[in-house]
């Protein structure tokens, strides 16, 4: 059984480091240097692209590695059973991300692309790709549940391996012919996509397990969580701006030059990205989750997994493709709209009850900042 908790009046924003405070301000900052660097120094984004790991720049992958880490070792992987027993989260999870989110972007890049089939196809290979890095960084603005987070991101994995280019087929050439449309096709393998999952997901899972268990051996739980975390956990956000600063000049020239093909994406990203994180909200409502895990399930629906959108739009349809801008433009489009819904959920907080933190018994809203958590 839940344990309802007051919420502190002090409103949580407040209570947030200076660092966190600012955040949309650093992301503001680190868009419009991506979109400088982009635009003024010739030659860039084919030198950012030059070298790749698995379809994506090296530098993103990099920063994505660094970002995800300081999240991962935080996890108490000790917990994870309370996670996998609650049937009501993984169920709703799985609802959300393989049901309704293919569905909901394929009918907004009909309804809202009819006449730009490049674009809409990017679009729906977006909506297959469900979340499984940046959503690790927006669950733990958000103060939500990191041992959910986990288990819903390596769920989303699994399922992708096997469902994404079955859904691929079905979204672009089955359903597409029920309803006498247009229709389009994806090469894409599993291994490919396991691939991708091995290295942005495994890879930092793996480090984190091991500090976790390793840190917590030689010096203690209490330690490990006292002096290790806040040292490492600043990494997360540098390397959330690094990305964001690489994503934007790699696409800077793009991204300024076809500024009304660019609004014409967004629309449908703004409207998917509303209404899974409202749906995943509502549906946590109606079960009566607490705030932590209605978090994580909002953040975990609505995030997508761009690396592996755009290395397949690249190798199905070729870097200079609408496809492939579709899909790069999906993530210049979820970081900010992401970190407002960071904060519209921090207002959110005070409207759900509360897991206590099980080392103090306060409802864990108090911590979860992204880089500090005392």
């Amino acid at each position: 059984m839940t344990t309802t908790h007051e919420v502190p009046t002090a409103p949580v924003a407040a209570r947030m480091s200076t660092l966190d405070r600012w955040l949309p301000a650093w992301i503001g900052l680190a868009m419009l240097a991506g979109l400088l660097l982009g635009r003024l120094i010739p030659g860039l984004g084919d030198a950012l692209s030059a070298v790749q790991l698995d379809g994506v720049s090296l530098p993103i992958a990099i920063g994505l590695l660094v970002m995800m880490y300081p999240v991962l070792a935080k996890v108490r992987y000790d917990r994870l059973d309370t996670v996998t027993s609650d049937k009501r989260l993984l169920v709703s999870s799985l609802v959300l991300n393989w049901l309704i989110g293919p569905a909901l972007m394929f009918a907004l890049a009909w309804l809202l692309l009819p006449d730009l089939p490049e674009y809409r196809t990017g679009l729906i290979i977006v909506g297959l790709a469900r979340c499984i890095a940046m959503v690790i960084i927006w669950n733990d603005l958000a103060c939500g549940d990191r041992e959910a987070a986990a288990v819903l991101v390596a769920l989303n994995s699994i399922f992708q391996v096997f469902a994404f280019a079955v859904l691929g087929w079905f979204y672009l050439s089955v359903l597409p012919g029920w309803l006498g449309l247009e229709q389009a096709g994806l090469d894409v393998s599993a291994w490919q996509i396991a691939k991708s999952v091995l290295i942005f997901l495994g890879i930092p899972l793996l480090l984190g397990y091991l500090s976790r268990r390793v840190g917590e051996q030689r010096w203690g739980r209490e330690a490990y969580e006292s002096a290790f975390l806040p040292r490492v956990g600043p990494w997360a956000l540098y390397g959330l701006l690094f990305t964001v600063v690489i994503m934007f000049a790699l696409q800077g020239e793009q991204i300024t030059s076809r500024p009304l093909d660019v609004a014409r994406i967004a629309l449908p990203l703004l409207a998917y990205f509303a209404l899974m994180w409202g749906g995943g909200y509502l549906l946590g409502k109606v079960l009566g989750m607490t705030y932590e895990r209605t978090t994580t399930l909002a953040f975990t629906a609505a995030g997508n997994n761009f690396e592996l959108a755009i290395a397949v739009a690249i190798a199905t349809f070729g870097i200079a493709s609408g496809q492939a801008l579709a899909t790069v433009v999906g993530p210049l489009i979820e970081v900010p709209v992401l970190v407002a819904l960071v904060y519209v959920s921090l207002w959110l907080a005070r409207r759900f009850p509360h897991a206590p933190d099980v080392t103090n018994g306060q409802p864990r809203v108090e911590s979860g900042r992204l880089h500090d958590d005392h």
